[in-house]
């Protein structure tokens, strides 16, 4: 077996984490939905919701079967929701033409939603122990790190190299061990600010700390200026404290989950309340700002109370697809955005 890999396996026995509950059992279908909720999201936060989850949806085929606003309710607060319909979407097809598994070929496994080269790379790797190199956030960092590579890791002509040194660094025995040895070790020694280089295995060769790079990769990617957008979020509550929502469209932003309308200002949100509701009043909320990868959204919730539905849309037994009143106990079985949520919670003092 090569040196970077032995030593990274020698380490990883004492000091790996094996006790992840997408571990026991090792399967595909759990490795899967772990390596899509890790994606833009760190362990600590993904182990609560990966237990929930599969405590709901144990196997791939109940969750093909379940409804969109199931799957989009359990990952409610992961955020980059694309992510969830990617994965309904995918557990679809693979019952429709895979019999209901995962495939084992690579180039099937790529073919499904939401499922790129590093994902499929790691499904195989660690519930069926072939051998695919992986390149997600952690292992791009070490390997930079370690082979002394200058350019932000997401230009295409590094993240070539990247994926050459990767795959050959991959050994051919306990290529699942060898996976998580390399995620783990960017995940907890090789961290992106105050790396722990005193007890990395790989400390001696690496070229960073040789020549004093190791704040320096990998290379930030170039600045840009985040703008700020501005949405005014109507809080329509009537008397039985129920909440107007509406579900968003597949397009933009929180695809397919269910919202607060939204309206371009106050004078808007005015007009769309009365489309909804018979209202006398307003009550202007703290606004807050919820950040996503490439912009800033600054938050304006205006509160409708005592809104009176119209009769279109006022009966809960038969909200129309696009929009239905909802009291609390509702709210929880929904997908919401988390700043929704968040605001929900803050209006109603307890939300699950």
């Amino acid at each position: 077996m090569k040196p970077f890999a032995n030593a990274l396996l020698a380490w990883f026995d004492d000091h790996g984490r094996h006790d992840l509950p997408w571990q026991h059992p090792r399967d595909a279908y759990r490795v899967w939905l772990s390596e899509t909720m890790l994606q833009q999201t760190q362990v600590a936060t993904v182990v609560g919701y990966f237990e929930r989850f599969v405590e709901a949806l144990p196997t791939l085929r109940e969750l093909a079967a379940a409804p969109e606003d199931q799957v989009l309710a359990l990952w409610s607060g992961l955020g980059y929701y694309r992510r969830a319909r990617f994965l309904h979407r995918a557990a679809q097809l693979c019952v429709e033409r895979h019999d209901g598994q995962l495939p084992r070929d690579f180039d099937a496994l790529v073919a499904l939603p939401g499922i790129g080269r590093s994902t499929g790379g790691a499904i195989l790797a660690q519930a069926h122990g072939l051998r695919f190199p992986i390149l997600d956030g952690n292992v791009k960092r070490v390997l930079t790190r370690y082979h002394g590579i200058h350019g932000h890791p997401g230009e295409s002509a590094v993240e070539k190299s990247l994926w050459q040194r990767a795959d050959a660094h991959t050994p051919t025995m306990r290529v699942a061990d060898y996976t998580q040895a390399i995620m783990d070790l960017g995940a907890t020694v090789c961290t992106r600010t105050k790396p722990r280089c005193g007890t990395c295995p790989l400390a001696d060769s690496c070229i960073a700390l040789r020549d004093g790079l190791v704040t320096l990769l990998p290379s930030p990617k170039p600045a840009k200026t985040t703008p700020t957008r501005e949405t005014v979020m109507l809080v329509l509550r009537d008397a039985r404290g129920r909440v107007l929502l509406e579900r968003r469209g597949p397009q933009g932003v929180w695809p397919g989950l269910w919202s607060l309308p939204e309206a371009a200002d106050v004078d808007a949100a005015w007009r769309s309340a009365r489309q909804c509701a018979r209202i006398d009043d307003a009550q202007a909320l703290p606004p807050f700002t919820h950040m996503f990868s490439h912009y800033k959204l600054r938050i304006e919730p205006l509160l409708f109370d005592g809104a009176t539905p119209t009769r279109s849309i006022a009966d809960n037994a038969a909200p129309t697809p696009e929009s239905r009143w909802c009291d609390t106990s509702e709210l929880v079985a929904l997908g919401l955005p988390a700043p929704v949520r968040k605001l929900l919670q803050n209006l109603e003092g307890h939300l699950a």
